[in-house]
């Protein structure tokens, strides 16, 4: 065999390898691992009413309702900027929410829904349509009025515990007729269509607050 020879087949080969090494990185690319559930981030008394929960939702349980509604793992939900004041700030609070003994517990939205629903409220002198606010959440226009705080969570990076609401809950007004509104109905969704969940201990520290002129 000449040196040519020699050397076009160490080449050839070379190139085999190289061609071999490209076809390996650019194959497919292992499928990472699904979100951790929420309810993982929950002590043993709220994973509990979340199991009872998911039973009585089944076959959709927390984990696809976080999934098809809340992909980005994100919360916002509203208050009136007086009671943000009132039992937020005078008192030093250290969670959200309604509190008893156990927790404090906060009905919460799609961070996305939330903002838009803001959005689409702004008047041009910078405020807001309590009417439109209302109507885009499906609550009573009363329930925006005047200045707001609008709340926003990543549930994920704070590790928070999240499950479906539950009869029980505090704060709870469970509807009566099928055109009662700015009340409980059992399965992931306000009276209004919009997706909420059960955010146990949001801490205030670790919530961005915006002010809704």
């Amino acid at each position: 065999m000449t040196v040519n020879s020699i050397f076009r087949a160490l080449l050839l080969g070379s190139l085999s390898t190289v061609v071999g090494c490209a076809s390996m990185r650019g194959g497919t690319k292992p499928t990472p691992p699904p979100p951790a559930s929420l309810v993982d981030n929950c002590d043993d008394t709220q994973k509990a009413v979340s199991k009872e929960a998911d039973a009585l939702a089944s076959p959709y349980g927390i984990d696809q309702h976080v999934e098809k509604n809340f992909a980005d793992r994100k919360v916002s939900w509203l208050m009136t900027d007086s009671a943000y004041q009132k039992f937020v700030v005078q008192t030093g609070a250290k969670n959200f929410g309604r509190c008893n003994d156990v927790a404090c517990y906060l009905f919460a939205a799609p961070a996305g829904t939330i903002q838009g629903a803001v959005e689409k409220a702004k008047t041009p002198d910078g405020k807001h349509d309590p009417a439109v606010l209302g109507q885009a959440l499906g609550l009573p226009a009363k329930n925006f009025e005047g200045p707001l705080r609008m709340m926003t969570l990543d549930l994920a990076a704070q590790k928070v515990c999240t499950r479906l609401p539950v009869d029980a809950d505090p704060g709870v007004w469970k509807c009566t007729t099928p055109e009662d509104k700015d009340c409980f109905k059992f399965g992931g969704y306000t009276s209004g269509g919009v997706p909420e969940v059960m955010v146990i201990n949001a801490p205030v520290a670790d919530t961005q607050v915006a002010e809704i002129p």
